[in-house]
């Protein structure tokens, strides 16, 4: 574990939490049944014991496409006697990744064949003016705890991603504190990350340390030969989980086949592995370049007209900024795999644009030189270029 000065990240995230219950009226967890999520939960019941502030609300926004596994984890949690549970089964929209010309999964809609029943206690009836899953937290908040000052928490961490490293490090959202997020300034609702400086090993560690019961679906991952930092129980057709698919067809054949029958696309990428969306080693044959291989894929594989011209836009935008980048190529195969994910939202394209490398590199192009940028293995490949730093054009072009 990481050292500030005289305490452990363990002991510096009870401090944010007992923070955070002086603070507010009352402190919400958002809950997937992950690992992070089951330790911001164990964490937020040790200080609601102290503080005499049981039980602890626990919302969990069922998305119908979950791994079996959490599901019975996720029922397991809610019979905690300290845990008052919202379990959410109600239609919503979910972006998805698994075919491209299917971009939604409508969640538990009427007169489809659902993948398992809603749970009886469930709360089924959308009553929150919103169908859309980023959204809805904040729907949620207002109209259940309008009256009061909400702190949720949640389970993210900084070492996920870069741009969530800048997010939630750069400048303070509510007093002192960066890691967090306004869910409504109005409403003093906020969402806070206690555990954003754990690290990977941190988080296997306390459960391990507290002998904490956790979701057994990553025995199985492990069992199954999945990379560790690949784990994930978010929803199947997530971009970010996709790979999960050809595994869940070994670990959980049912919950297989269901998906199969409910999403169109779903067979067809877990035969794949990981090479589903992954952009080829070797320019296929046929191309004379990757930018002429991307915009190829972007005519013939997005049936979308509307997501096809939200890509065009975007790369033009980039091409004009990055005209200098010293490994196009890079940059044009990170395009291609956006493309082959049907990721229009642009998710994991904007964290490797966030990546502190390719910042470092923008630092040095506008003629911020700093000490460290001399070890930048974009910086260095420039200057072997001959390249010299050239004031960078603004996006002036957003993608809608």
């Amino acid at each position: 574990m990481k050292y500030y000065q005289d305490k452990t990240v363990y002991e510096a995230a009870l401090e944010r939490i007992r923070f955070l219950y002086q603070e507010f009226d009352d402190v919400v967890v958002s809950f997937s049944g992950g690992k992070d999520s089951t330790v911001t939960l164990h964490m937020t019941l040790q200080v609601a014991r102290e503080l005499n502030r049981l039980p602890v609300k626990v919302v969990f926004l069922d998305q119908e496409a979950e791994w079996q596994t959490v599901i019975d984890y996720i029922r397991t949690v809610s019979q905690m006697p300290e845990v008052e549970m919202w379990w959410f089964q109600m239609p919503l929209k979910l972006f998805s990744s698994a075919s491209s010309d299917s971009d939604w999964l409508q969640c538990w809609e009427e007169g489809k064949q659902w993948m398992r029943p809603r749970e009886p206690n469930s709360i089924k009836v959308n009553r929150y003016n919103c169908d859309r899953f980023k959204e809805l937290f904040k729907k949620i908040s207002v109209v259940e705890w309008g009256e009061k000052r909400i702190a949720w928490v949640a389970g993210v961490r900084a070492e996920e991603s870069p741009s969530r490293l800048i997010g939630l490090t750069q400048s303070a959202t509510y007093k002192h504190v960066t890691w967090a997020q306004i869910l409504d300034k109005g409403k003093e609702h906020f969402t806070f990350y206690p555990l954003y400086d754990w690290s990977y090993t941190d988080i296997w560690a306390a459960i391990h340390k507290n002998a904490w019961p956790y979701c057994k679906i990553y025995d199985e991952q492990y069992r199954y030969g999945m990379p560790t930092r690949q784990m994930r129980v978010s929803n199947l057709h997530h971009e970010t989980s996709f790979v999960s698919l050809y595994y869940l067809q070994e670990i959980e054949k049912e919950t297989w086949e269901k998906l199969c029958k409910r999403l169109p696309g779903v067979s067809t990428l877990g035969q794949l592995k990981d090479q589903a969306y992954a952009c080829p080693e070797k320019l296929p044959f046929m191309f004379s370049s990757w930018r002429e291989y991307r915009d190829h894929l972007i005519k013939y594989l997005i049936v979308n007209e509307k997501h096809r011209e939200k890509f065009r836009r975007k790369f033009a935008s980039m091409d004009k900024k990055y005209e200098h980048f010293p490994d196009p190529d890079q940059m044009l195969r990170r395009q291609i795999k956006t493309v082959l994910t049907n990721d229009y939202h642009f998710t994991q394209l904007d964290n490797y644009l966030a990546n502190p490398i390719l910042d470092g590199w923008r630092k040095w192009m506008n003629g911020k030189w700093h000490e460290k940028q001399s070890v930048n293995p974009l910086v260095k490949l420039a200057i072997s270029k001959g390249q010299q730093p050239i004031p960078l054009p603004k996006m002036t072009q957003k993608a809608a």
